[in-house]
């Protein structure tokens, strides 16, 4: 809907390039969603969950629902993906970049 709004609120040009400004953990989602809606977007994620380590990803939390919350945060996201893809809100199920 924010994409849709925002269309309808700032009616982009073809050759116009926005900066789209949100949480990394949905930027995928949000860029596709705002192509779709005729934003020619460049993607500026913030709010990352890592420090950028890969070994990040593979360390235990001595607290077991501190993974849990990751996990679920990511399976939000995922299936975000694929229904927006499903329902046409998005063109790839994997935006690039």
């Amino acid at each position: 809907q924010n994409a849709v709004f925002s269309r309808e609120l700032l009616r982009p040009v073809p050759g116009q390039r926005w900066l789209l400004i949100t949480s990394a953990a949905h930027m995928p989602r949000a860029v596709g969603a705002f192509r779709r809606a005729g934003f020619d977007v460049v993607a500026y994620p913030t709010d990352y969950r890592t420090f950028g380590i890969a070994s990040d990803y593979w360390i235990l939390h001595p607290n077991p629902t501190n993974g849990l919350s990751a996990l679920e945060d990511a399976v939000h996201e995922w299936l975000g993906l694929v229904a927006y893809r499903i329902t046409g809100r998005i063109q790839t199920l994997m935006p690039a970049p």
